[in-house]
């Protein structure tokens, strides 16, 4: 029982047994004749024919099933048995002492109160403990921040760059380009050595289910190393179009996402197998596999646009009949974990949902868990969300706005080392801003869904952005160098062509200048301060060739023989006199940024260092400086520029990049301002805090306020 009229019901039954001589049965206890006492009304007939009427009142009070006429203490109860235990059944009062010598009492009357007494106290005492037994520890939830030194960069943040080990007793995270593994309980991290000996930047970190090694992406292979230092497993191949979106290690098997699905591998080694297939449009991201093996959980965005993963949805999917069920609208990175719930991410905030992995069905509605977390670089990203959950419950996250990342929520501003001045732009899906020559004026992409098109703007403010074109996919916009015309990339006409049409908006109509030949596209770079050239981007088979383009009379013609297998991103000097690209011969290579003359003569210089991943390359104002980005997440390099003699460049120092970048995949996601050092950039919608990205956030014990947050049903 919970409080003591309870307590003298179970001490009436004891008595009750005990005095009608059937206590104790073996094997049954007193909650056993509780029940049964319960059930019916006691035998009071069954208590011996001498025993005294008050004891047998006593017995039936105690076991009175009203509670307010129960006996309320045991005070009361021994007292009323003391008198019992003194007084004689047949004496209606006691006989004078003198007259007669006393009767001896019965030993079990002389017995009963010392045996009262030893029952009660055992049984109040097991009932206190039972009722005062505390109640089970929780766990102490404990949050710390880990922040790298200065000499630490995280990177490569469009992919997974941080994994919790099963155990939740280490993180292993990617800075400065390599892997690094920080046990909880220690002050430092170490290195991976094996990301360090190797060229390319490492990705798509996962711990193994023992917690000893770790798998990730370099250098266009999947590769496994053992944390304390071993020899590395080349797992698979991937090819240079095909980067691994997300990996998990599931038994002895990795899973990825690939343009293909879902895909399944040894992490032995071996032939990757196609799990989930997908259609051409679609992307698969992160796939896990559940508990049981037969069902894989996913996060799948539609067609390819600015705006894909903000619309992406959470999948579940039957490994037996291939039932696929949409989980979640307009989420994405989703993982199960064993407290029972999804955790994924909206923008930069992380949601949990219960959820029954035996029915694959959510059982709980949606609430905030996480604010403030990293999201997948670059203008159109990725899923990922830079978080990892332990299956003992350690939480560990990026920090970074509570908007994403993404070009969904992006705004345009300028970028310099008295700070950032944001444009009276609203945020939106933009990419590629360029200042025009005159700097009054920027022109850039909005990548709507289906719908891309280019914008103006004018600097001063005096009126809103106004959309330039319309009629087809229209991107890459470059200015002429008068400032009068815009020049991009439009399919309207069926063909990847380049086109013009007065910034003004009013007058003209656009104008076609090229015609590709069937499967190459054109991508409009950068138009000569004289007017008369433009450099282009000839893209088919896989293949980039830089080629300048007459704008007096439509001729292509290859520059400089460069080919690359991604895009060039060339950039006339602001004398004319140079080119600046980006090459990259071979995939599984980095990009290098070389100068040649204009026109060409043959001779390059080579300009970022090898080490570097060299790409979006442009001038200052003046011609005096280079900047390019050298990888991911990292300062913008800077360098002086000298052509007395030649070409030659001299170090700077690096430029903190308050503002986006993007894989050499992409256009160059940033220009250079007109009137000063400043950059014309992109920043995430609330403005961003660059510091926040070099911030690990720890939560031990995490699943004990997962669960109060978010119930089980």
């Amino acid at each position: 029982g919970a409080d003591h009229r309870s307590d003298m019901f179970s001490f009436g039954i004891v008595l009750y047994e005990m005095l009608a001589g059937r206590h104790p049965f073996p094997g049954e206890t007193v909650s056993d004749v509780l029940a049964s006492v319960l059930a019916r009304e006691p035998d009071l007939a069954a208590l011996p024919p001498d025993l005294s009427p008050r004891l047998t009142d006593l017995v039936r009070r105690c076991l009175e099933k009203n509670p307010r006429r129960r006996w309320q203490a045991i005070g009361d109860v021994r007292h009323e048995l003391e008198i019992i235990a003194v007084q004689p059944r047949a004496a209606a009062t006691p006989a004078p002492l003198a007259m007669a010598a006393p009767v001896p009492r019965p030993i079990w009357k002389r017995a009963l109160p010392i045996m009262l007494a030893a029952v009660v106290a055992s049984a109040i005492t097991g009932v206190v403990m039972w009722t005062m037994r505390p109640p089970p520890r929780a766990a102490v939830i404990t949050r710390f921040p880990i922040v790298p030194d200065g000499a630490e960069t995280f990177n490569n943040l469009g992919w997974p760059a941080i994994a919790v080990s099963p155990d939740g007793k280490r993180i292993a995270y990617i800075a400065n380009s390599q892997v690094w593994v920080r046990e909880l309980s220690e002050l430092k991290p170490s290195p991976v050595k094996a990301t360090f000996q190797t060229s390319g930047l490492p990705g798509n970190i996962t711990f193994s289910p023992d917690g000893k090694s770790i798998a990730y992406w370099q250098s266009r292979q999947i590769r496994t190393v053992e944390i304390g230092g071993g020899a590395v497993v080349t797992v698979c191949a991937t090819s240079d179009t095909d980067t691994p979106r997300g990996m998990s290690w599931s038994g002895d098997s990795l899973l990825f996402g690939s343009t293909k699905g879902a895909m399944r591998v040894s992490a032995s080694g071996g032939e990757p197998e196609l799990l989930v297939p997908i259609q051409a449009e679609e992307m698969l991201f992160r796939p896990q596999m559940l508990p049981g093996g037969k069902a894989m959980l996913f996060t799948l965005a539609g067609e390819r646009s600015a705006d894909q993963w903000a619309k992406a949805k959470v999948v579940v999917q039957s490994l037996d009949n291939g039932a696929r069920t949409v989980l979640i609208d307009g989420a994405n990175d989703a993982r199960y974990v064993p407290s029972g719930h999804l955790v994924y991410a909206v923008s930069g905030v992380l949601f949990a949902r219960a959820f029954d992995a035996s029915r694959l069905a959510l059982t709980g509605g949606a609430v905030s868990v996480v604010e403030g977390v990293r999201r997948g670089g670059g203008i159109v990203g990725t899923g990922t969300a830079q978080f990892s959950v332990s299956d003992t419950g350690t939480l560990a996250y990026i920090a970074g706005p509570v908007t994403a990342s993404s070009s969904a929520e992006l705004r345009i501003g300028l970028f310099g080392a008295a700070g950032a001045e944001i444009l009276n732009v609203p945020a939106g899906p933009y990419s590629e801003p360029r200042m025009s020559p005159d700097g009054r004026a920027i022109a850039f992409g909005r990548n709507e869904f289906r719908a891309v098109s280019i914008w103006i703007y004018e600097v001063s403010g005096a009126g809103s952005a106004r959309r330039l074109t319309f009629g087809g996919q229209d991107r890459y916009a470059v200015w002429t160098s008068d400032s009068k015309r815009v020049i991009f990339q439009s399919d309207r006409e069926g063909d990847v062509a380049l086109f013009s049409q007065n910034a003004d908006g009013i007058t003209g109509t656009a104008k076609r200048l090229t015609k590709p030949e069937k499967g190459a596209a054109h991508v409009p770079l950068s138009a000569s301060p004289d007017g008369a050239m433009l450099l282009v981007d000839r893209v088919a088979d896989g293949k980039t060739a830089l080629m300048t383009l007459s704008l007096e009379d439509g001729t292509l013609t290859p520059y400089g023989g460069v080919v690359s297998v991604m895009p060039t991103g060339a950039v006339f000097s602001p004398d004319g006199r140079w080119v600046a690209y980006s090459l990259r011969e071979a995939p599984g290579q980095t990009n290098v940024v070389f100068v040649q003359p204009f026109p060409a003569t043959g001779n390059k210089w080579q300009v970022s260092a090898n080490n570097e991943d060299g790409h979006h390359q442009t001038w200052s104002a003046d011609g005096k400086e280079m900047y390019f980005n050298p990888g991911p997440s990292r300062p913008l390099t800077a360098v002086t520029v000298n052509t007395t003699r030649g070409f030659a460049v001299g170090p700077l120092p690096p430029i903190n990049r308050m503002f986006l970048g993007d894989a050499p995949t992409a256009q160059r996601p940033y220009d250079t301002a007109r009137d000063s050092k400043r950059f014309l950039g992109l920043t995430s919608g609330d403005g961003g805090d660059p510091t926040l990205a070099n911030q690990i956030h720890v939560v031990i014990n995490w699943f004990e306020e997962l669960r109060r947050r978010v119930p089980i049903k």
